[in-house]
């Protein structure tokens, strides 16, 4: 307590040294200043450095905690002293401290039975109505309690219901009500089955009575206490609310609307059924079915937006704060109606916004037609696909207001507009460009306002961003020659408005730009050359933006030139601080990255087309074909890589917001053969991207993103990582860098199944609806992509680890197995099943123990109903086939069974079917080439036959006549059959192969082909040939004549 940091640091050591050698002097001496010091800073700081001793952290090294190396003496003192402080204590504030202290310990201990006494005496304080301080400081202790330790106390379920019944019926003490209120729904929340919440059910008139009765005897601070407590209920028990949710919903609107009671209690008040309206995982569909509540929150919102004053300071725009005249009501009201939208949807949002749009917009007041245009604007993310069916009635709406004579209104309507573009776009701009931008045009012309002509320019920023090059070109000039009017003002918003506005329609227009280049250009260096100094420093970087946009539009050729002298003065200005130009200097470096390659392909003999003696140009052989490649794009775009892996490196967390850009941009490009030190910048990119995010994450400067983005990104960099370093240069991870992986892999697992069981119990609830199945759909289909990247990330570790991954495989295997289940989705079935493929076709004999396990699931699957595990099941019964000799055997028969069903199905060869078909058809050609002993060869074999050419699966078709032809050559004697009776047929797939190129054969095959047909020729009696050659189709003889004679 001494102001001496001196003193206090060799205070605090003192203190270490004797809690680590002394635990039981220390905890009495403590206690005992707690008991019966008669300085009051003393008591309390005595309560904090208890608790904090007294306190169980959970780590690995919990050595604060020093409970467990007291004796059992010094135990038994600590409790009781501390009931007794408790008892005697007459601060107040002293008292809670006390009440934390034991709430701390007796979550460590109580579980264990460790402190028989303190529950008989907390039931008698909450019973002890003569004091009130007791029964508080009680039922304070339970709330903790609950918070820590609430699954011990369920043996009490029925005592503390009795107990916070009582304190909240009967006590005459607010602070009692609003305590046992709060261990009431803290108790509420720790409870895991619905059954043993219902038990208080019959609490929650007694809880909103809490409300009700402070609220009438003017203790509004209370008041706001009990709604902060329902609040977090309704966000974490939404159900709980449910059977009485009329009546708990009807008393907040009426406190929503009271405009006699404090701002922050209505605004609590509408927090409460925004939060139930929010709360769809939990809840869904229960807001919606109270239309008649919606429509009042509506409206209640809506007059919220009438608070706002005409301040001069808005008019005179010497300042950039455009919420001049703005309440925290009317904030509050904004916010509201854009969560509103979004949790409820425009299905049930835009009728009652209809209704109320149009009183206010029959109003004489000016307030009521700003209110409506701003509220349009707030609910257009949540409700654009209901907006989008009624367009023309939205922007008719909006497009009147922009001859209001009233500013602000002017200001609103183009705000909506802004909004609209974004949110409603392209839809908006293809459909309505003739009138919007000749709107927004026309108000830039607004020069008594300076505000609504910054903002008519930040408008066109909004309506170009979702906007062609075909739609904006008429517009151009109209545009272009009006921003650079106001580029000339001397309102500093109004340059700045300007500066976005034309940087964005150089980057919509592109190289159709051109032409207005140099009229630009000469205004966007002058000022970056005359903002130098604070002030404006926004204005300077804006136009360096805008600078920057314009030069990607119109090509280096044209922007050269003016690119040093722009770039030079950016260099000066940056200084130390670099971050806030990072907005200028991305764009560029972002496009160079994504250059693609400029090649030239020729023959390897040719001498033509490729010009050995131009340096600009590296040539590669591969093959047959000469690659010339453009060195010039290659260089810009390593070093464009390499800067951003440059500011990645140096920024750190500072690099978070441009993750999301380049992530995607250098990911693919590990994969880049054409240029190595492209590849090498993106590998170093990839752990400087993930410790950006992670450091971002950990400093809480990443925008709202939480541990799960830095899973979601890691999920998309990992797999492409491995598989890039499997086909560079082998396996390069060590053997726990990939454990690490397959951790992280059971955890996306038992997480997704998580959300899969929280899902179907949104569907189960009673008030699901549409909306909330449109909802789950989009859910679903999000957790099969986390599905498809498993799938990936798994299938790259075996074909790269092969064998050695087996171990870990085995780990996986539990994970694996249930989602063969028929209670997954199709898309988890399909995944695991190829899992199972990678691993018995790359792990070949060391996967047959696997066989007994996957096997029969594979073949279930062979007849679903879904294409998709169709083909990844006959696809494994073709692998099976091949490398499972005598385990799978036994098997042969249900397999051919199973394969016919697909094969023979009259649907087979349609298109949705041609990859399930085409693998099931070479599945059983690796029967009949790895099994022949086990089946009826004289019969199968020439079934196979009679499925061929398969052309649907390129890389199957390949496999499978390679087959056919080394059949063909050693002259299989069940593929020709009797008397060569199957020749003609074989000719026939033969032509069809050779007349479709290279699609589906290799070269070799053909080549092969070719010559086996040559054979024939020669060997075949001219009766024989001639009979052959007539069961083609004349196209087929003559290709073939020409590809035989060539």
């Amino acid at each position: 307590m001494s102001s001496s940091n001196e003193q206090r640091s060799h205070a605090e050591s003192l203190f270490n040294l004797c809690k680590q050698t002394h635990p039981d002097s220390l905890a009495l001496k403590l206690v005992q200043s707690l008991n019966s010091s008669s300085n009051l800073e003393l008591r309390a700081m005595s309560a904090v450095l208890l608790r904090k001793q007294l306190t169980r952290t959970g780590d690995d090294d919990d050595s604060a905690f020093i409970y467990p190396r007291i004796a059992e003496s010094t135990r038994l003192t600590l409790k009781s002293v501390l009931i007794t402080s408790l008892q005697q204590e007459s601060t107040k504030s002293i008292a809670k401290k006390v009440c934390d202290t034991i709430s701390e310990l007796a979550s460590a201990i109580l579980p264990e039975n460790g402190w028989p006494e303190l529950l008989p005496f907390m039931f008698q304080c909450v019973v002890a109505a003569d004091n009130p301080n007791l029964q508080e400081y009680a039922l304070l202790i339970f709330s903790r309690l609950a918070q820590y330790i609430g699954e011990t106390l369920i043996p009490y379920l029925s005592t503390l219901h009795s107990v916070f019944s009582q304190s909240l019926r009967n006590s005459t003490s607010a602070d009692v009500r609003i305590t046992a209120l709060g261990a009431a729904i803290n108790f509420i929340q720790c409870l895991s089955k619905a059954s043993d919440r219902d038990i208080f059910q019959d609490l929650l008139p007694l809880m909103m009575q809490t409300l009700t009765e402070a609220l009438n005897s003017g203790q509004e601070a209370t008041a706001q206490e009990a709604l902060e407590l329902l609040i977090e209920l309704a966000g974490t028990e939404p159900r709980f609310l449910r059977r009485q949710i009329v009546e708990i919903v009807g008393s907040m609107l009426q406190i929503a609307e009271a405009e006699s009671l404090e701002e922050g209690t209505r605004h609590l008040a509408v927090e409460f059924v925004i939060t139930l309206a929010e709360a769809r995982e939990r809840a869904p569909g229960m807001i919606r079915k109270l239309p008649q509540f919606i429509t009042k929150l509506f409206s209640v919102l809506m007059n919220m937006l009438l608070d706002i004053e005409d301040d001069p300071a808005w008019h005179s725009a010497e300042n950039e704060d455009e919420d001049a005249g703005e309440t925290s009501n009317y904030g509050f009201g904004q916010e509201c109606l854009d969560r509103l939208a979004i949790s409820l949807g425009g299905n049930t949002i835009v009728p009652v916004a209809s209704e109320v749009f149009s009183g206010f917009f029959a109003a004489s007041e000016w307030q009521k037609h700003h209110a409506a245009l701003i509220a349009l604007a707030q609910i257009a993310e949540g409700c654009s696909k209901v907006m989008i069916k009624n367009l023309e009635q939205v922007v008719s709406m909006v497009l009147n207001s922009f001859q209001h004579p009233h500013p602000r209104v002017r200001w609103a309507a183009i705000n909506a507009i802004g909004q609209l573009s974004t949110d409603l776009g392209p839809v908006l701009q293809t459909k309505y460009h003739q009138s919007v931008l000749p709107a927004l045009v026309g108000a830039m012309d607004d020069f008594q306002n300076p505000r609504v002509q910054a903002h008519a320019a930040s408008a066109v920023l909004n309506f170009s961003e979702n906007c062609t090059p075909e739609i904006l070109t008429p517009y151009l000039d109209g545009v272009i020659s009006k921003l650079l009017v106001l580029l000339q003002n001397g309102k500093q918003m109004v340059q700045e408005g300007a500066l976005t506005a034309l940087a964005s329609v150089a980057d919509s227009s592109q190289e159709l730009f051109q032409k207005y280049y140099d009229a630009v250009m000469p205004y966007l260096k002058a000022i970056l050359v005359n903002a130098n100094d604070k002030a404006n420093r926004m204005l300077r970087a804006k136009s360096m933006e805008c600078i920057s946009l314009v030069g990607m539009a119109v090509g280096k050729e044209k922007f050269m030139d003016d690119a040093k002298q722009a770039w030079a003065r950016l260099c000066k200005c940056l200084g130390k601080d670099f971050l806030p130009y990072m907005g200028v200097v991305m764009p560029p470096l972002l496009q160079s990255a994504q250059l693609k390659p400029d090649v030239i392909i020729s023959s390897a003999d040719s001498d033509a087309d490729i010009d050995d003696e131009d340096d600009s140009i590296e040539t590669i052989t591969l093959g047959d074909k000469r690659i010339g490649i453009k060195t010039s794009v290659l260089e810009e775009k390593a070093t464009a890589c390499n800067m951003l892996c440059c500011y990645a490196d140096e920024l750190k967390e500072g690099f978070f917001p441009w993750i999301d850009q380049v992530a995607p941009i250098l990911v693919p490009l590990l994969k880049f053969y054409f240029h190595e030190e492209v590849r090498k910048a993106a590998v170093s990119g990839m752990p400087e991207l993930l410790r950006s995010a992670k450091l971002a994450v950990e400093k809480g400067e990443s925008q709202g993103r939480n541990e799960s983005y830095i899973k979601h990104l890691s999920d998309y960099i990992i797999p492409a990582l491995l598989e890039a370093l499997h086909k560079i240069s082998g396996p390069i991870l060590d053997e726990s860098q990939v454990r690490g992986i397959v951790e992280e892999t059971k955890h996306a697992v038992i997480a997704s199944s998580t959300r899969r069981s929280e899902r179907e119990e949104r569907a189960r609830a009673e008030d699901f609806d549409a909306e909330e199945s449109e909802i789950l759909k989009e859910e679903n289909e999000q957790e099969e992509e986390v599905f498809d990247q498993i799938g990936d990330l798994l299938g790259t570790l075996i074909k790269t680890f092969k064998t050695s991954f087996l171990p870990m495989f085995d780990e996986l295997s539990s994970y694996i197995t249930p989602m063969l289940g028929n209670d997954r989705t199709a898309e988890e079935r399909r995944i695991a099943i190829c899992i199972f493929d990678d691993v018995a076709e790359h792990c070949r004999e060391a996967a047959l123990k696997y066989y007994d396990t996957f096997v029969p699931f594979l073949l279930e699957a062979c007849n679903d109903e879904n294409v998709d595990i169709r083909q990844a099941a006959v696809y494994g019964i073709g692998v099976c086939a091949e490398f499972g000799g005598s385990v799978f055997r036994p098997l042969v028969g249900e397999a051919l069974s199973k394969l016919d069903v697909v094969i023979a199905h009259p649907n087979a060869q349609q298109s949705e079917n041609a990859m399930a078909y085409d693998n099931a058809v070479s599945a059983l050609g690796k029967i009949c080439q790895f099994h022949r002993d086990s089946i009826d060869a004289g019969r199968i074999v020439p079934a196979w036959l009679n499925c061929l050419p398969i052309k649907g699966d390129t890389v199957e078709a390949k496999i499978v006549h390679d087959q056919l032809c080394s059949m063909v050559e050693r002259s299989d004697p069940d593929l020709l059959g009797p008397n060569h009776q199957y020749l003609p047929k074989i000719v026939a797939v033969f032509a069809e192969v050779l007349c479709a190129g290279s699609t589906l054969a290799t070269e070799q095959t053909v080549s092969r082909m070719i010559n086996i047909l040559r054979q024939l020729q020669q060997t075949l009696s001219p009766s024989v040939l001639a009979s052959t050659w007539s069961s083609l189709q004349p196209q087929q003889q003559l290709a073939l004549q020409s590809i035989l004679s060539s």
